[in-house]
């Protein structure tokens, strides 16, 4: 089992950053693909950013490509999602979400752990 918790949301105004982590407990991340999805009010959950934690490799929705920046801490088996110029339709839960095995990266199925969530609002 892994226990995921997420932490920095809030309140923010449109071009303000906010930086969320993601920190795991039971086990280490070594072997997973570590992503973060959001959901808005009204819509579908989405795919955001994620990270194949033994190589680094990132990938980004469109939508956030040039803002937000997903890093790691091995050390203390954290991810991270800075989240730069942030406008309203970021407003969003953001989930942290993990999954131990291969497959579409932005396949919502395909995730085997979640965190609680957490909530960003970005006002104009």
């Amino acid at each position: 089992q892994v226990q995921l918790v997420e932490s920095g949301g809030g309140l923010v105004q449109a071009g303000d950053s906010l930086r969320l982590s993601c920190a795991a407990s039971g086990r280490t991340f070594s072997s997973f693909f570590v992503a973060w999805f959001r959901e808005a009010p009204g819509k579908e959950r989405e795919f955001v950013s994620g990270v194949r934690w033994n190589t680094g490799a990132t990938y980004y929705a469109d939508s956030v490509k040039g803002r937000f920046t997903l890093s790691r801490d091995n050390a203390n088996n954290t991810a991270y999602l800075q989240m730069n110029d942030l406008n309203p339709e970021d407003t969003a839960i953001y989930y942290c979400a993990v999954r131990q095995s291969g497959g579409t990266i932005a396949l919502i199925s395909g995730y085997d752990f979640w965190g609680q969530g957490i909530q960003v609002t970005v006002s104009s």
